[in-house]
């Protein structure tokens, strides 16, 4: 049971990570059916920007507590991502908005390969250690332990969801978003302005995947430019998984998918004596991606129209 809690918790902290991202995927497919497959690289520049930032801070803010560079960091990253994401939109995918469809994807996977090039010459390619900002003295649950980062993530998951929830439920430009989703020229008739709706959601999914990002770097210790292809890969199958356009779907499907790679690795290994094992929790991801498509292709929640966003 100690075991099974442990890697419980393991799941839930990769879940969280999984949700924010695969919740930038399904805003963006609810609203104008695309795949932005340049988002895993979005997560990767707001690291890689919050790691510059507290490089910098740090010598000229000596004493600073970490919490307070973590936050200073992760808001100027916040802000460079969503930056970057609303010039990706404007520039890469608008002019293709009624393109076949084929056109934007092939683009979107295009960016994804330019958006490493270039961190890779901006920040090169070797791998940066993360900087520890929060204590490293882990909670013990019976004899499993979690560390102050993992709660820290699970917090900040629980805050950003429940933030999003209110703005797509509750504002003005959550309506706007169900309007444009649901049929985007009624909408404008109704005084919309898609294209500020549709820049608006990328700015929010490049927040959410620069903390996603942030919280990965630090739960690993490490951010290259390469960081954000793996993550991006699995919160688009997390979203698949619990059906793409549906923003609950998103977070179920980001939960249940890293409980079923932490559990599985972790029992896979001990079955196997350690031939099998964390190396392989990949498999058990892409699995859960192809068992979906063929038995329930519309996701565990499905579609929910009036909902998307």
């Amino acid at each position: 049971m100690d075991v099974l809690l442990q890697q419980v918790i393991n799941g839930l902290v990769l879940g969280s990570m999984y949700a924010l991202v695969a919740l930038g995927y399904t805003m963006v497919y609810g609203i104008i059916n695309l795949i932005n497959f340049a988002h895993g690289e979005v997560l990767m520049v707001g690291a890689l920007c919050s790691w510059s930032v507290i490089g910098f801070l740090q010598p000229l803010m000596p004493g600073t507590p970490g919490w307070v560079l973590l936050l200073i960091s992760m808001v100027l990253a916040s802000v460079a991502a969503a930056a970057l994401n609303y010039v990706i939109e404007k520039i890469a995918y608008r002019p293709l908005r009624r393109a076949p469809k084929l056109a934007p994807l092939i683009t979107a996977i295009g960016m994804s390969i330019l958006l490493q090039t270039l961190a890779m010459i901006v920040w090169k390619p070797n791998y940066k250690p993360f900087p520890s900002l929060l204590p490293t003295t882990p909670f013990e649950i019976g004899d499993a332990v979690i560390t102050p980062t993992q709660l820290m993530i699970l917090g900040l998951t629980a805050v950003a969801l429940a933030v999003l929830s209110w703005l797509v439920n509750r504002t003005q430009l959550g309506r706007a978003m169900r309007a444009t989703a649901e049929n985007p020229r009624v909408a404008s008739l109704m005084g919309v302005k898609p294209d500020l709706v549709i820049s608006a959601t990328f700015v929010i999914g490049a927040v959410l995947a620069t903390i996603a990002g942030v919280m990965w770097a630090m739960n690993y210790g490490t951010a290259h430019h390469a960081m954000g292809f793996m993550p991006g890969l699995k919160a688009f199958t997390a979203a698949v998984f619990g059906g793409i356009g549906n923003l609950a779907g998103a977070v179920v499907g980001g939960l249940l998918l890293g409980l079923i790679e932490s559990i599985g690795s972790g029992y896979l290994g001990n079955l196997t004596g350690g031939v099998l094992g964390s190396h392989y929790t990949d498999i058990l991801a892409f699995i859960v991606l192809i068992a979906m498509l063929t038995l329930r292709p519309s996701g565990l929640l499905g579609e929910r129209v009036a909902d998307r966003a």
